[in-house]
């Protein structure tokens, strides 16, 4: 069952690899649409779909606190996800992760959504998707590909 949130907020990095392996309209099959902010759209440097929502933060003092830890993109996205209460953050970065853990957000990655789509049948396979990744400069682990195949039902 699809969980509903009130916004799912996208950083750069997800933008820029579904766009590299040609899956980027996989976000609008997900969730209907998709949030980011201003920053992350700059970030990102060729127009996103239009069923993409660009947003600005409204609480600039807070994004400026959390670029002390992560970068300005993700605590933008960070920023904007507090501004509502039921919100999920697609984000790739490893310490933004732990932070997003630290400060009790919804998160989730790239390659989480996919697990989501196949969960959700929008995906019957998540293996070529997989496949596709490893052949940009997104680096994941072997023993992460064989989990989430392993997670999908696809090992």
């Amino acid at each position: 069952m699809q969980q509903k949130y009130d916004v799912v907020i996208a950083d750069t990095s997800c933008f820029i690899l579904l766009d590299k392996i040609g899956e980027i309209e996989l976000l609008k099959k997900l969730f209907t649409s998709i949030t980011t902010t201003e920053t992350i759209a700059a970030e990102f440097r060729k127009p996103l779909p239009q069923w993409v929502n660009i947003l600005p933060v409204q609480n600039t003092p807070y994004q400026h606190l959390l670029e002390i830890e992560i970068d300005e993109g993700e605590a933008s996205a960070f920023a904007l996800s507090v501004e509502y209460s039921n919100s999920l953050l697609i984000i790739d970065d490893m310490k933004s992760r732990k932070l997003a853990e630290k400060l009790f957000l919804n998160y989730t990655g790239t390659l989480g959504i996919l697990l989501k789509a196949k969960e959700w049948n929008i995906l019957s396979s998540v293996k070529p998707i997989l496949e596709k990744i490893q052949l940009t400069n997104f680096r994941f682990s072997q023993k992460v590909f064989d989990d989430i195949l392993t997670i999908a039902g696809e090992k």
